[in-house]
């Protein structure tokens, strides 16, 4: 089945509400923290408090002996017992060298590299037994200069021995003497300098563990909060504890959120793994805030210099980078792969430039490790492109859709220079579309009726495009990952005919247990009633590589859809024998099964009901019932592209941003159920616009103290920070996978920063203001125009 036809069934763009809310809206959700189990005790994790020192010495003495104390771990008591955690993506230098990969120890040991590390863990049994030993655990620190800097960081104290110069790796891309080459002839150059700002994910459900053990079996059983749980048990077991993997259970019960901050193998989740065994009893852990802000993976974080080469008429000819990205103290799980593979390949953006070049240096510094965050270089990349057209525009004297406009690509598939082929797309329709949603006609009188109040006015546009679902596993492979990029589905028909999905996708806000439903009941002629989706628990599910990178329709659902070709096919036979006829002569369709040419026919339920009760059925060729298994692994990314603009409106005297107006016009491919899309597009730009004018972590430069460590410093957008956005979509179906979906869940955060600050700085043009970074935040807006005035 093509995806032009699948796109035509029953239950495929409705927009049926989620299965899933009822428990959620009802206070019914099952998450990790409600789960407490027998002979359960409770974790809780000593934190360094400088950003980089010599641990001389843990006295847990006095600590060990307070009421309620099991046992105290240390670094001490992990070392040799274990491995470091580890990074899932390899980087090499342009000379062939790899990167630096130091040790990320479980518990530190003979040193802190940020403030939050993890020093020792007491469990107790109680939460304040826990924390009050914690609190008079005596830790001797020497310490040593922090490196927060990435400018300086070459010649700050080194954090590990293996990179004496604190830099993990140079990674470039693209050909350096053509693009010098085409810049010498260039009629024009713009050039302009960024920062993506550093962001704390903040998920609404802080991380959380319970690990228990059982003595009797040697099993382990892990709740946790995670977006993966068999990546989670493959990279615990097999590079950390060295246990032997079907000796763990992980289950994800229901995530409050996770937007790329809960794929990663954490300390926390390993620590507590193994004290269970070592007590022989369950041990919890939950986050507090606070917790949270020092030690969860925090994103973005790059330094750019870029320069656009142009002819006479705007033409992009090349495109030259050069981004510092921070790394943190440690690698984390993916942080190598974020701003290089999926940084620099996405380069070309919507845009027919024949040539880029991108270098990339990655630095340890004396801060919490970095990596994937809602978009995950895919949003860095947007930022610096279309931060570059729009300013492209107004040094060329165009309009911000003229330039894009006239770069677009127009003929697919397109092999970019960056080493992507994008397959299918309409970039202008998808402008025109945008411009009449936002009304941009009327924009001028807008402006004009802004500045008869004394207020600035300004539009901004963003054409994004992004790679979702990365693909495929051999090619990934050679590119540095540690993992396969596959997925898994198991759907299993009952004798009734209702329906049990097994996924290897994780749900953390998604909706899967509504859209999968609605692509296996399209598919069966049943209603998504009769379908349940099971996810998140390795004791159940076939082995999966979870959520993260907007995969789970383009991937996770292709596989669920390999899994009913094949049971269509066995049907099929089924249906045959019933009928009495060949079954190369039985069509399906609408749920049921019929003899070509003939008035023959019987629904899916009688012939799920002859596969389980198999009377005149012939067992001899066929297997009695109806459940079949498939993986798959993609050809290619899906390419979600959009424009995106925004509309904002600033009182020059206090420097408050306001945004007034913001639309969407996206391609998603073929959408199942488009009030789903609309809610995650709703909450990416949510996100985006949190990062361009409110969010940014900030650590002290000298002390290495995170500065924003709470929600008094750390400001986030609330309901009376935004609009009703509009959102309207373009279809061209993904042409490599049997649904035609491409990713939906990380776009609003991939478009809106962009489209936010070129409407910031357009209406800061009339001032005076040429430039300006994220977080355009009052004091920083009317810092800039008291500068320019001056």
């Amino acid at each position: 089945m093509g995806a032009n036809e699948f796109a035509k069934l029953p239950h495929i763009g409705e927009s049926l509400k989620r299965k899933e809310d009822l428990r959620f809206i009802t206070g019914q959700g099952n998450y990790t923290d409600d789960i407490n189990l027998n002979r359960q005790k409770y974790g809780y994790f000593v934190r360094s408090p400088h950003a980089h020192a010599i641990i001389k010495s843990v006295d847990i003495s006095a600590a060990a002996g307070m009421p309620g104390v099991a046992r105290i771990f240390t670094g001490a008591d992990l070392a040799g017992k274990m491995g470091g955690l580890p990074c899932g993506w390899q980087i090499h230098n342009p000379d062939g060298t790899p990167m630096k990969e130091p040790a990320h120890p479980v518990l530190a040991h003979t040193k802190v590299r940020y403030v939050g590390d993890h020093v020792a863990l007491v469990v107790a049994d109680t939460h304040e037994h826990a924390r009050n030993a914690a609190e008079a655990v005596n830790v001797d620190y020497e310490p040593l200069g922090a490196v927060i800097d990435m400018a300086t960081a070459r010649n700050a104290p080194a954090l590990h021995d293996e990179a004496p110069d604190n830099q993990c790796y140079k990674w470039t891309l693209g050909d350096k003497a053509a693009v010098d080459a085409a810049f010498a002839g260039a009629a024009h150059v713009t050039k302009l300098d960024l920062v993506n700002n550093r962001l704390v994910p903040n998920a609404m459900e802080p991380r959380a563990v319970n690990a228990s053990y059982n003595r009797a079996t040697d099993e382990s059983e892990l709740y946790v909060a995670n977006q993966n749980p068999h990546v989670e048990r493959l990279l615990m077991t097999a590079f950390v504890l060295q246990w032997p993997e079907h000796k763990v259970r992980v289950i994800a019960p229901d995530v409050g959120g996770g937007f790329g901050s809960k794929i990663y193998l954490y300390a926390e989740d390993v620590a507590l793994t193994w004290a269970a065994k070592e007590l022989n009893c369950a041990v919890k852990w939950t986050a507090d805030r606070s917790e949270a802000f020092v030690s969860d993976a925090h994103g973005r974080d790059h330094v750019t210099h870029a320069e656009m080469a142009m002819d006479k008429d705007g033409k992009f000819l090349a495109l030259r980078v050069h981004t510092n990205a921070n790394l943190g103290a440690y690698l984390s799980t993916f942080a190598t792969a974020v701003p290089t593979i999926l940084y620099g390949t996405l380069l070309a953006g919507q845009y027919t430039t024949p040539l880029v070049y991108v270098e990339v240096d990655a630095w340890f510094t004396s801060t919490a490790p970095v990596d994937a965050y809602r978009g995950a270089g895919r949003p860095e990349a947007t930022y610096l492109l279309e931060r570059m057209a729009t300013r492209c525009a107004w040094e060329m004297g165009l309009s911000q859709d003229e330039i894009r406009r006239r770069n677009f690509i127009t003929e697919f598939p397109y092999q970019t220079p960056v080493a992507l082929q994008y397959d299918t797309g309409d970039f202008p329709q998808l402008l025109d579309k945008a411009n009449k949603l936002a009304d941009v006609a009327g924009f001028a009188a807008r402006k004009a009726a802004s500045e008869a109040k004394g207020l600035l006015r300004g539009i901004g546009y963003s054409s994004y495009i992004e790679a979702c679902g990365l693909a495929p596993s051999n090619i990934a492979g050679a590119l540095g990952a540690r993992a396969g990029l596959f997925e898994a589905g198991e759907v299993r028909v009952h004798p009734t005919g209702s329906v049990t999905v097994f996924t290897g996708s994780h749900s953390h806000g998604q909706g899967h247990e509504t859209t999968f439903a609605q692509l296996v009941a399209a598919r069966l002629g049943i209603d998504p009633s009769q379908v349940d989706i099971v996810h998140g628990d390795t004791g159940r599910i076939p082995f999966g590589m979870g959520t993260y990178g907007s995969r789970s329709l383009s991937v996770g659902g292709a596989a669920i859809m390999k899994a009913l070709d094949k049971i269509e096919a066995k049907a099929k036979k089924i249906a045959a024998h019933l009928m009495e006829a060949s079954d190369a002569d039985i069509e399906f369709s609408g749920g049921e099964f019929k003899v070509k040419g003939t008035d023959k026919k019987i629904p899916f339920g009688q012939v799920a009901l002859t596969a389980y009760v198999p009377h005149n059925y012939p067992l001899d060729k066929l297997e009695p019932g109806l459940n079949e298994t498939a993986f798959y692994d993609p050809t290619n990314f899906t390419y979600p592209a959009g424009t995106h603009i925004c509309e904002v409106e600033i009182d020059p005297q206090t420097g408050v941003v306001r945004v007034d107006r913001f639309s969407c016009v996206d391609d998603f491919g073929v959408i199942i159920n488009p009030m789903i899309v609309e809610g995650q597009v709703q909450g990416g730009v949510a996100q985006g616009l949190g990062q361009a004018l409110q969010e940014q972590c900030v650590y002290d430069k000298e002390s290495g103290q995170l500065l924003t460590g709470s929600f008094m410093d750390y400001t986030m957008p609330r309901a009376a920070d935004l609009v009703n956005i509009q959102i309207d979509h373009v279809c061209t179906p993904c042409t490599h996978n049997p649904i035609g979906s491409k990713g939906c869940g990380e776009a609003g955060a991939i478009g809106s920063p962009p489209a936010a600050m070129n409407a910031v700085l357009d209406a800061l043009k009339s001032v005076g203001v040429k430039d300006l970074d994220m977080p355009a935040s009052p004091s920083r807006v009317w810092e800039a125009i008291q500068k320019a005035k001056a």
